[in-house]
């Protein structure tokens, strides 16, 4: 089986409104492992690199000031096509066209407050997670439940 990671963070409108826990419960009951996480201040430096693609949108200020506004939870989640499956666990960008039972469609209203990003694709995802992690800090391990979620 290929596994891949995706890059997972709980924005601080998540943080604040405690549902990092939720964020994380949904991606462990689904089957990914997860390989990195931490607790920290964004500085505006790095979300300008992390969200460069998005420069030129009008929202683009109002967005790094939201998210270095407060602490924000970044992860590295692994498994069998983690960067899709993660995308349809956080629903759609915008909460009020996502479904019911995904984690924007259950707990965010407003597009400027939808607690949580995820990675849009494999290459998204390795840009990201070598943004915020260092290799070191990705931690390579074996889950004694593999065999329950994968054949």
């Amino acid at each position: 089986m290929s596994t891949e990671r995706t890059f997972i963070m709980v924005k601080p409108d998540g943080v604040v409104r405690g549902l990092t826990a939720k964020v994380i419960k949904r991606f462990e009951e689904k089957g990914y492992k997860l390989v990195a996480m931490k607790f920290m201040k964004a500085s505006e430096e790095l979300l300008n690199q992390h969200y460069a693609d998005l420069k030129e949108k009008k929202f683009f200020p109002t967005l790094i000031k939201h998210i270095a506004s407060g602490p924000v939870v970044p992860m590295v989640w692994e498994g069998k096509d983690a960067c899709r499956t993660g995308r349809i666990l956080l629903g759609e960008t915008n909460p009020l066209d996502s479904k019911p039972g995904t984690l924007r469609g259950d707990y965010s209203i407003d597009l400027g407050r939808n607690i949580v990003h995820g990675s849009d694709s494999v290459e998204s995802a390795n840009k990201e997670i070598a943004l915020w992690f260092t290799e070191s800090e990705l931690v390579e391990w074996s889950s004694p439940l593999h065999s329950s979620v994968y054949e």
